[in-house]
């Protein structure tokens, strides 16, 4: 039988979630963590579902999350509760996190400089969560039709350790400014991917309803929105579950793991007490997209733990830009050159003067 893990922060998102199994029983972790173990039975297939409870914030998500797939050994992991709506959303609708913000790394330097931290969600369950945005299906798990239908977005969200209540608040502009594609803002999120992350068997997925706006968020509290945002947000965990083939909850991480995978001696050698290699990114501002791009590049870098740079991450450095590059090319261990027809051509000098920046003093 294939197991699951949900993992939630407070009781009443674990209610949300523990109606939906049967034949509950609960179990002690040799550490002291409570869980209950319960079936989830749908289209003819049976999950062994274990639920927690793990309080607020990433750090002890990661640590329950880490504790409890050593404990049951599951196929999927999921996150699901509660997250305020930063843009887009409207309370009761759901997000399934294409990908996780870490927003509070960065450099504090006179001004604070974000340094992307990230986590993605496991890609099968990326795209069995499209296919039942687009449905209406999951619905029908609720105990009752709900006022409004609400909608389901599968979109990137942001997590930190704070509780936001106003968007006129610094951090809420702060995430607005640096993490714009975040439609909605948590606690535990990224704590679950990165114990996901060094897992690579399980597939991990966080799931939330939105229960507030930032604005009013006490109001919409006391009028029970985060009860009807949890409700939505475990009926579609579970319409998820319901149609994951069985087979299906550890394609990607089984294919990964037999797969034969052939590296050179050098490289499986492997010195847990060097430091990650440096690297330098230098390349052009071709456009938008293409800066998008080397970002996209420079932040899974840094997540898989390489020290990755590129002027992205500086505002304007005290030394000058002449001077930083220069730096960054004599530090790295290694400098990737992103090779475009602009690029050539402004190294080459052939570009229009004044036209296009980046590879300037490279």
């Amino acid at each position: 039988m294939p197991c699951a893990v949900i993992l939630t922060a407070i009781p009443l998102e674990y209610m949300a979630v523990r109606i939906h199994l049967t034949d509950l029983r609960e179990e002690m972790h040799p550490q002291g963590t409570i869980y209950e173990r319960g079936k989830f039975i749908a289209n003819g297939n049976s999950w062994e579902v274990g639920i927690v409870e793990v309080g607020a914030g990433n750090a002890s998500a990661g640590v329950e999350a880490e504790r409890a797939i050593a404990y049951f050994n599951p196929s999927v992991i999921l996150f699901v509760g509660v997250a305020g709506g930063i843009k887009d959303v409207a309370i009761g609708d759901v997000v399934a996190a294409t990908k996780v913000y870490g927003y509070e790394s960065g450099k504090a330097k006179q001004k604070f400089q974000p340094r992307p931290d990230l986590g993605q969600s496991t890609y099968n369950l990326i795209q069995r969560s499209r296919a039942e945005s687009k449905k209406s299906d999951w619905l029908q798990r609720l105990a009752s039709a709900p006022d409004s239908n609400p909608c389901v977005f599968v979109a990137p969200i942001a997590a930190g350790e704070k509780v936001i209540a106003s968007s006129k608040s610094n951090v809420f502009k702060f995430i607005q400014l640096n993490y714009g594609d975040a439609v909605a803002v948590e606690m535990e999120g990224r704590g679950l991917l990165q114990a996901a992350h060094a897992n690579h068997q399980v597939s991990a997925l966080v799931i939330r309803g939105i229960s507030d706006l930032i604005d009013g968020k006490s109001e919409a509290d006391a009028g029970g929105s985060q009860e009807m945002a949890a409700r939505n947000a475990s009926a579609f965990a579970f319409e998820i579950l319901a149609k994951l083939q069985i087979e299906e909850a550890g394609k990607a991480s089984s294919q990964q793991s037999t797969l034969p995978l052939l590296l050179p001696k050098s490289a499986q050698i492997i010195n847990f007490d060097s430091t990650p290699p440096k690297v330098f990114i230098s390349y052009s501002h071709d456009s938008q997209e293409h800066k998008e791009r080397i970002l996209q590049l420079a932040d899974r870098f840094r997540e898989d733990g390489i020290d990755c740079d590129i002027d992205q991450y500086e505002d304007s450095p005290l030394e000058g830009w002449q001077r930083w590059m220069l730096n960054q090319v004599e530090a790295a261990d290694f400098v990737l050159v992103v090779c475009t027809e602009q690029y050539h051509r402004r190294f080459r000098g052939h570009e229009e003067v004044g036209k296009g920046k980046g590879a300037t003093w490279e």
